[in-house]
């Protein structure tokens, strides 16, 4: 075991948080598995977790330098992965659902966006830092950073809306803190609108499952800004959950909206959490994440490079943004996106993506680690005398 912990670099405090929530989720996943594969459904979680942890790990004894050069290599591998999953995606009740690529010899499911999320996010970290020195200028970013941007988005937008709205949101910000010129951060916001505007009007005016994607983006919107919920719908029930929750929950294992919410293991657990442990248990888990974020940002003010920083803040955000998205959902706050909660919900996509993000989180604070040894042992020759007897 001791050999195992001298193995692990990097942020004590993020595998601490990490696993913490990965403990946390067990119950919920457990409670919220439907029939007979209750079981089953907990053993594949763990396997997940398992598989995410490994990852984890295995990303965060690569020097971070590395990451520079893969995502360059990877945003062509993601836009071919998106364009299979167009060609291999389903239609669910009328929709359009081409999120998943099954895998081939596993037969798994695999959300090619998770993925294109991390990539294109540390690709823009590479830019900016690479470009620090230099004048920016609208028409000089235009082939490196926002054609790829804009291939990778357009790609995902038809099928999954709420993880396009997440990666360009996140992107700005991005650029924001990396530097990129205020104005073209808004003339690329107009852009983007106007493309959304484009998509929805070609969409809304052909027949089909993009038509049907659309409607439901379109109902799902005016109904929260309207404040009028159906009757049955899946938000009337989470508040409900919520609602039955109050200070010390229901117990665990004992929720009841759980047996009505359809994604009461994912989109959803959020509002089964309270229900079942109350205010006390939610208002832990959303700590946890605020916790996250506040070790993100001192990694990112600690790394010892340009791109470190902007590494750190591309891929540890949008991990507590997405959960906060999801919470805020569950309470009302934002309309149903079919975000999950990172290393709680069920999904193995969404759990080996969030774990993959914090591997290279730690890589960098590794090497923070890494420098302050150095600098150590510079200070104590002895040491490294002893060492080398």
């Amino acid at each position: 075991m001791g050999s195992i912990f001298k193995n692990i670099k990097g942020d004590r405090l993020i595998w601490a948080i990490v696993a913490l929530l990965a403990i946390l989720s067990f119950l919920p996943i457990y409670s919220t598995a439907k029939g007979a594969n209750t079981f089953s459904s907990f053993v594949t979680h763990f396997v997940h977790l398992a598989l995410g942890f490994s990852i984890m790990y295995g990303i965060h004894k690569i020097p971070y330098r590395y990451f520079r050069g893969l995502s360059l290599v990877m945003i062509p591998v993601v836009l071919v992965l998106l364009v299979i999953t167009i060609f291999q995606g389903e239609v669910r009740d009328g929709a359009a659902a081409s999120r998943w690529i099954t895998v081939p010899i596993v037969n798994k499911s695999f959300q090619p966006s998770a993925l294109a999320s991390v990539v294109l996010l540390i690709y823009v970290a590479r830019y900016l830092s690479k470009m620090k020195e230099e004048v920016i200028t609208f028409k000089s970013s235009l082939l490196p950073l926002w054609l790829p941007m804009f291939l990778v988005l357009g790609l995902i937008l038809p099928f999954n809306f709420s993880t396009a709205a997440i990666i360009f949101s996140m992107a700005l910000v991005l650029m924001y803190f990396g530097g990129y010129p205020l104005k073209y951060l808004g003339a690329i916001s107009g852009i983007g609108l106007l493309g959304l505007c484009l998509f929805v009007a070609v969409a809304k005016n052909t027949d089909g499952a993009l038509h049907v994607k659309v409607n439901t983006w379109e109902n799902r919107i005016k109904s929260h800004f309207s404040g009028e919920e159906e009757t049955g719908s899946q938000i009337e029930k989470a508040k409900i959950a919520i609602a039955s929750g109050m200070v010390n929950g229901v117990g665990p294992g004992k929720s009841i909206q759980k047996n009505f919410l359809s994604q009461s293991e994912s989109d959803f657990i959020f509002a089964i959490i309270v229900e079942e442990y109350g205010f006390i248990g939610g208002f832990i888990v959303m700590l946890l994440y605020l916790w996250l974020l506040f070790r993100v940002v001192i990694v990112a003010q600690k790394a010892d490079t340009i791109f470190g920083k902007l590494l750190v803040l591309s891929v540890g955000i949008p991990i507590v943004f997405q959960a906060l998205v999801n919470m805020g959902v569950s309470v009302g706050l934002f309309p149903v996106t079919g975000q999950t909660l990172p290393l709680i919900s069920w999904g193995g996509s969404s759990i080996w993506m969030t774990c993959l993000a914090i591997g290279v989180i730690l890589s960098v604070s590794a090497k923070r680690e890494e420098i302050k040894e150095q600098e150590i042992r510079e200070d104590n020759p002895l040491e490294i005398l002893s060492e080398t007897i």
